[in-house]
């Protein structure tokens, strides 16, 4: 599939989210599982002052440890690993024609399209910590990211801490616009959960699910003895200003990346 039908977009835009399925085949999948425990493990060639890390427990602190560049250890507790564009398998996978055509649909045939961010997520084996409900944005750039592909590179279950949305909740606009991350407040939180349908997000191994960025989400802790792993692509209109000056790299257009030949 290198593009979606009418219906399927008909689909996204009401639910605001759409399973994809499996995007890519089984040697590529297992290529980007072992290539995520490398960079975990400290082994890839890969400039790490360049990625943004985070450990999911650091002895001592209570949470999460600081998300911070470069490598903290070789472990494969990390909750999250960022930028990973520029690692050229996580890169190939970025760049396939579906997911071209996909930012085209929502951005414009024309329109360079990059990278908000491109992230491993992980809720280690008897870890992980919950995420409260909240929408996926951020108040330092001068428009809105809105699709995010997440692919799971493990099963996701109820009992790992699977994601949890509530369909349509993206036509609902901005719920809290000055939270700069997009999380909701507990009041927020019991007037739009306490009625609304919610749908967990269970994948198999290497399922694909597109998602509008407004969409209400959360997700909850791993309590199995296997990890909950991630990829979670966010795509932007390359013309995306922030106002901390922070810079963007172009996925499909003009100066786009290019994947090294491995």
């Amino acid at each position: 599939m290198d593009c979606l039908t009418d219906e399927q977009w008909e689909q996204f835009q009401s639910k605001g989210y759409l399973h994809l399925g499996r995007v890519a085949g089984a040697a590529e999948l297992d290529a980007l599982k072992r290539r995520i425990d490398d960079i975990m493990l400290g082994t890839a060639p890969l400039d790490y002052s360049r990625m943004l890390m985070q450990l999911d427990v650091v002895e001592g602190r209570e949470g999460p440890g600081p998300q911070t560049r470069g490598h903290k250890g070789a472990t494969l507790n990390y909750r999250k690993i960022q930028d990973l564009e520029f690692d050229s398998l996580f890169l190939a996978y970025m760049q396939k024609p579906l997911f071209r055509c996909i930012c085209a649909g929502v951005y414009g045939t024309d329109a360079p399209v990059a990278c908000f961010r491109a992230m491993f997520m992980n809720k280690p084996a008897g870890k992980g910590h919950d995420l409260t409900w909240h929408q996926d944005r951020w108040t330092d750039l001068d428009r809105d990211p809105l699709v995010t592909v997440w692919t799971a590179l493990d099963p996701a279950t109820v009992r790992n801490g699977c994601v949890r949305i509530i369909p349509g909740s993206h036509r609902w606009g901005l719920v809290n616009p000055e939270n700069a991350s997009g999380f909701l407040s507990p009041g927020q939180i019991h007037e739009k959960t306490r009625r609304a349908k919610q749908v967990y997000l269970e994948l198999d191994e290497g399922d694909v699910v597109l998602l509008h960025n407004w969409l209400l989400h959360s997700s909850g802790t791993n309590h199995t003895d296997v990890p909950r792993r991630a990829f979670s692509t966010c795509y932007m209109h390359a013309a995306t200003r922030s106002a901390r000056g922070n810079a963007f790299s172009v996925i499909f257009g003009a100066g786009a990346l290019m994947p090294r030949p491995l």
